[in-house]
């Protein structure tokens, strides 16, 4: 690590810290050359691998850029978008790899964007997983209509339970 008052190419650790999510350490250092202090911040490094074979930096602003279209006109917050892309960052980590394939992402967009909001989940969809026709989207609206029935019923039956 490069100072970076007086470009010396060595640096001293005085103190190491996790943040508080546990994604990136902060590290106190000094230099030996000049004495002063500075901190560093080291994350480790995520790639997604893009169809064309190119491999490029994760971005969380391209997860909420891209989610965007698909959420206009729809109610949903700058603040929901930024949270959707966190968890679908920490979704991806926590597969453990330096480098993901970009439809993984997509996938992992998937569950949250439902959670926020299941018109903006079927646009989203609709172009990631390329729909074509008109029973596509019936499909797909199928689908969510029997999870909800299922998971409508599993509410009622266990706040039932609870009630006894």
């Amino acid at each position: 690590m490069h100072c970076p008052f007086c470009r010396h190419t060595d640096s001293k650790v005085v103190d190491s810290r996790t943040s508080d999510d546990g994604a990136s350490i902060r590290r106190r250092r000094e230099c030996p050359s000049c004495g002063r202090r500075f901190t560093t911040v080291e994350t480790a490094s995520l790639s997604v691998l893009k169809r064309a074979g190119v491999s490029e930096p994760f971005s969380r602003e391209k997860i909420v850029s891209g989610v965007k279209k698909a959420c206009q006109g729809r109610p949903v917050s700058e603040d929901d978008l930024a949270m959707l892309a966190q968890k679908v960052e920490e979704t991806i980590r926590a597969n453990g790899q330096a480098e993901i394939n970009a439809l993984d992402i997509g996938l992992a967009i998937l569950p949250p964007l439902r959670e926020l909001d299941e018109i903006a989940y079927l646009r989203f969809a609709s172009v990631y997983q390329a729909f074509e026709t008109l029973d596509d989207f019936d499909a797909a609206i199928s689908r969510l209509r029997a999870e909800d029935a299922i998971a409508t019923t599993t509410s009622s039956s266990d706040a039932a339970s609870r009630s006894d």
